[in-house]
């Protein structure tokens, strides 16, 4: 008879202790243990070893790649993020905001997919059938490939796996989801680990790409320990404002793909609307008429430039120590441009509020929007206006030079497509060579950055 044994296990890496620590030694997280109870003498790993097929190690020159290698999602934005397609045999984990629309998505992939022949076991761990079937209606799915299947213990998942034989598994979610070899609850460090390995082997003995959904904590992060991802082929988050339309699907770890890439979405009546233009979508957000500290900026996510604006609102504050908040761009990256205002330009923000905002709900991580953010709280502490037409691009050091970036042309070229005339880039940057009008002005100091782009009216 197996006995019962307590153990404490950090829920950010998985460390394992025999008793309570404050500081994880693995990972250095405080107060990150929690104690969970397990059985001493059963075979964890046997669940998932049954799985596993014996196979002799091949010569690298021998493996040949099924033309069927990638398998097509049939939503374009989702295939952009994917790298292509599904990996046969791949296993995904969507996270995102509770009602961000990541069932939603699922759902339609399951849609698409069941329209090429796919057989889908669909695990609904939270919701009921009917749950599902309601949401599947409004989403125009019905189809006879898609099997539903409400159940949270995995063995009875696995059991339906053997049956069905299914090309696509979707599990909602990873959190509820139980297996009868680890003793403690649903959602607990070794249930999410064990679950998820477990799934790991199915998908990667049988071929069968696997997407489980994942619960994100109050601090934006999966919950669950890091091995979680670290155990996955593909790690993607659902994000954006569930008050407003508009979606971003964006990796963070793709072993079949590109992480820079983003998906775009539009959440409607019918379920998600992938935006193919989504600089009409940012630009709509832009306010009509034009006011200080605000600016343009051509941002590279992929292969895809994308032009979004870049809204600074500088005030006076009343307390002690001035607020710096932002909505779409680093914090720490923004204590270091108002750093090389100061001191570089000479403009003083000690006594002001800084707030900055990047408009309809984007994040902006590459360090090629620098210039345009410095531009936009330059203008808004001087109330003055940039030139509607003008785009910005460019990297600002600590001396106050500016760095050259990334993909210019295409950057310059989607601008002038859209009907921007002027662009200020770095002047290490070559001229890009571009047929349609559009004026390139090269700086190397911000102070010149500045002097170019503000409205001479």
């Amino acid at each position: 008879m197996a006995k019962t044994k307590s153990k404490w296990i950090c829920k950010e890496c998985g460390y394992e202790s025999a008793g309570y620590l404050g500081k994880c030694p693995s990972c250095s997280a405080w107060g990150s243990f929690v104690e969970e109870t397990t059985f001493v003498g059963n075979d964890k790993n046997s669940a998932a070893n049954e799985f596993l097929n014996l196979e002799k190690p091949q010569l690298l020159k021998n493996i040949t790649i099924d033309e069927t290698f990638r398998i097509p999602s049939g939503i374009s934005e989702f295939d952009r993020v994917l790298g292509g397609g599904f990996t046969q045999g791949s296993l995904i984990l969507l996270a995102g905001d509770p009602g961000i629309g990541k069932s939603t998505l699922t759902l339609q992939t399951c849609g698409e997919l069941s329209k090429f022949g796919k057989k889908i076991l669909y695990v609904s761990a939270e919701e009921s059938s009917n749950q599902v079937k309601s949401r599947a209606d409004r989403l125009k799915i019905n189809t006879e490939n898609i099997y539903i299947y409400p159940q949270t213990n995995l063995e009875n998942i696995k059991v339906q796996i053997e049956e069905l034989n299914p090309d696509f598994i979707i599990v909602d979610s990873i959190q509820a989801i139980y297996s009868n070899s680890v003793e403690s609850t649903a959602g607990s460090v070794s249930q999410i680990r064990e679950c998820c390995n477990t799934l790991m082997h199915i998908a990667k003995s049988r071929c069968i790409t696997t997407i489980v959904i994942g619960h994100v904590t109050k601090e934006g992060n999966i919950a669950g320990p890091k091995v979680l991802e670290h155990i996955v082929d593909t790690v993607i988050y659902f994000e954006g404002d569930k008050y407003k339309s508009y979606r971003l699907l964006r990796p963070i770890k793709n072993r079949f793909g590109n992480t820079s890439e983003i998906g775009i979405f539009e959440m409607i009546s019918d379920g998600l609307k992938c935006i193919t233009n989504p600089n009409e979508m940012f630009l709509a957000e832009r306010s009509k008429v034009s006011t200080p500290g605000s600016a343009i900026v051509a941002t590279n996510e992929g292969t895809r430039p994308l032009i979004v604006e870049i809204q600074a609102l500088v005030g006076t504050t009343p307390y002690a120590t001035p607020r710096r908040v932002t909505n779409g761009v680093d914090t720490s990256r923004l204590l270091q441009i108002l750093a090389v205002l100061e001191k570089r330009v000479g403009l003083n923000l000690s006594k002001q509020d800084v707030y900055v905002n990047v408009t309809g709900g984007m994040n902006i991580d590459e360090p090629g929007a620098d210039l345009a953010v410095a531009i936009a709280v330059a203008t808004g502490a001087r109330d003055v206006v940039v030139d509607d037409n003008t785009v910005i691009i460019g990297e600002i050091g600590l001396t106050g030079e500016i760095h050259p970036v990334d993909n210019l042309e295409k950057r310059i070229y989607e601008a002038a497509t859209i009907g921007f005339k002027k662009a200020i880039i770095p002047y290490a940057n070559e001229v890009p060579n571009i047929e349609k009008e559009i004026q390139i002005i090269r700086v190397k100091r911000l102070i010149d950055a500045i002097s170019a782009c503000v409205s001479s009216k």
